[in-house]
């Protein structure tokens, strides 16, 4: 097609994901057609710096060549087969590697295609696990405020973003919710003045609200409690200190199982290969995607521990569950190389050691009037937008779709920064750039920040 024609197909054809497609009426679908390094380009040739590694995702950068190579290969020699009681080489090999990264026992490798896939299967195994146990009641799991867990109806009933939901309803039964960890605004969530100054306090209420959760429905009906080591949707919420052992804690005593979802969190985004290794936590089950390929082929996988697979490694006991490109060849070859560029580069050590440098540039935006928070961890942070610093008042609902929607996502892309302006939960600005970047990259992010943040307070 021609340029024209493409773009003419954007408009007429392609049904984009989570787009509210009127704010296209009458003016061109951004077209994205090539990546290099921390960049990418429009097909008019603008370069746009990467501030999201394309959603989260692109942690060795674009254009790797030898991950292209890898996948041409694999393509060649097998194309496809599943893994519905077969196997083949590119699949175990990689089953095998992530079981050498994972913390605890988890050597249990089920492959999805993408993160709602393995949110949902984890979900479900849960389920089993426990009629195995001879506990069928055990059926319910409990998540977070304003957490994303995906778009399936089992991961959108773990999803709590009401707006998400509505359209779909009725949704999967026995998705309950329990406060998140947002510290900025510990205060009003937990009702305890002070608790935003009191971090370790704070994280011992929010884990506590899981227990009282399960003693409320009754520990013989709850399956699993699924969390991010640092929530996404809401802008970055890392875990107060202690939070995770405290969890970890509840759930052993009643018999629940800790879900790590790590759909965003692991292969590097937060320095670590796992959230466990960052927060210092063993979960049951660990759910991923987005950086496991670093998004070059579509995968996704559910990391259960020895004891989750117990059940099913005798008799006649099966997990009727399964996805027809889970595990694909090519998908598999292309994870494999990009864990080579991850060891030969070390970009665990590259992230760990930028983390700091990356946090004390995005934090000069503090001296904003509009920037309440920034808050997060590795290359994964997210900058609260307020209407007044000293009360933390937030932007009511004209006034974010006139910010966010009507003005702030548009103007970063236009200033050349690929982000993401989102107000699931309050106004946030997120940033996850490819892991390759450094403080060049972190100063452009800054620079470009400052600028239209600093017109958006003017046009308030």
């Amino acid at each position: 097609m021609t340029r024209p024609d493409v773009l003419k197909a954007a408009q007429d054809n392609l049904w984009m994901h989570f787009t509210r497609h009127s704010s296209h009426e009458g003016t061109e679908v951004p077209m994205i057609v090539k990546g290099e390094g921390a960049y990418i380009y429009d097909i008019h040739g603008k370069r746009y710096l990467d501030g999201l590694a394309g959603l989260f995702v692109v942690q060795v950068g674009h254009g790797r060549a030898e991950i292209a190579e890898a996948a041409a290969k694999q393509a060649q020699e097998l194309a496809f087969f599943p893994l519905w009681s077969y196997a083949h080489p590119k699949a175990a090999e990689l089953a095998a590697r992530i079981a050498e990264l994972t913390p605890g026992d988890l050597n249990r490798v089920f492959f999805t295609t993408g993160g709602g896939e393995a949110v949902e299967s984890a979900w479900k195994l849960a389920k089993q696990f426990f009629k195995t146990q001879g506990k069928p009641l055990k059926t319910k799991v409990i998540s977070r405020s304003i957490a994303y867990h995906g778009t399936p109806h089992g991961a959108l009933s773990l999803t709590g973003i009401p707006s998400l939901k509505e359209a779909f309803e009725p949704l999967v039964p026995g998705a309950l919710k329990v406060p998140n960890t947002n510290l900025y605004r510990a205060d009003e969530i937990s009702g305890f003045p002070g608790f935003d100054k009191d971090p370790e306090a704070f994280g011992r209420w929010a884990a506590d609200q899981v227990g009282k959760a399960i003693e409320m429905e009754g520990a013989n009906t709850v399956a699993a409690v699924f969390v991010e080591p640092v929530q996404n949707a809401g802008g970055c919420f890392p875990p107060p200190p202690g939070y995770f052992q405290r969890l970890r804690e509840i759930c052993d005593e009643n018999d629940v199982l800790l879900v790590s979802d790590e759909v965003i969190c692991a292969f590097g985004r937060l320095g670590t290969m796992f959230g466990g290794d960052k927060f210092d936590y063993v979960p049951d089950i660990i759910t991923c995607a987005k950086g496991l390929t670093s998004g070059y082929a579509p995968i996704g996988a559910m990391i259960a521990s020895e004891r989750l697979f117990e059940p099913f490694r005798h008799g006649d006991e099966t997990f009727a569950h399964g996805y027809t490109f889970g595990g694909h060849p090519v998908a598999s070859a292309v994870a494999l190389a990009n864990l080579d560029i991850f060891e030969r580069e070390d970009l665990l050590g590259h992230v760990t050691t930028n983390e700091p440098v990356f946090r004390a540039t995005l934090e000069k935006l503090l001296d904003l009037p509009i920037v309440g928070d920034v808050r997060g961890a590795g290359y994964f942070y997210g900058i609260e937008l307020v209407k007044d610093k000293s009360t933390k008042q937030t932007f009511n609902d004209e006034e974010c779709e006139r910010l966010l929607r009507g003005f702030l996502s548009k103007a970063l892309f236009e200033a050349g920064l690929y982000c993401r302006a989102d107000d699931r939960g309050d106004p946030v600005v997120q940033l996850a750039p490819p892991l390759i970047c450094g403080p060049k990259e972190f100063d452009e992010m800054e620079s470009i920040l400052r600028s239209v943040l600093t017109e958006a307070w003017a046009r308030l």
